[in-house]
């Protein structure tokens, strides 16, 4: 797993499994969100499956599916009302953590 830091309460990462989210918790995160869509890549974890565990561990969950290639301002929108109501530090992950990236992005420009 390759956490990058992005802002001081926001990191991303390539898709995750299961047993990566006891280091995402140790690692201080109280949140995570997904922003893959389901089944984008074959043998690729279920939001679900990534929700269950993240949730055992304590901590919160949103999934932001976005298509690769094709954000949309909802999309924006939506990542920007995950991370307003999650606690913080989050972690976002998808396909190679760009989207999340982007995403952040988008939300930093749309508050000016």
């Amino acid at each position: 797993m390759n956490i990058r830091q992005i802002a001081d309460n926001y990191a991303v990462s390539p898709q995750i499994s299961v047993e990566d989210v006891a280091a995402i918790k140790a690692a201080g995160f109280k949140s995570v969100i997904c922003n893959r869509p389901d089944n984008e890549d074959p043998g690729q974890p279920s939001a679900d499956t990534i929700k269950t565990a993240v949730e055992a561990a304590g901590l919160e969950f949103r999934w932001v599916p976005v298509v690769s290639g094709q954000m949309t301002m909802q999309n924006v929108e939506e990542q920007a009302e995950a991370l307003d109501a999650l606690p913080r530090p989050v972690f976002a992950y998808c396909r190679s953590g760009t989207r999340c990236t982007n995403l952040y992005a988008a939300i930093q420009q749309m508050k000016g």
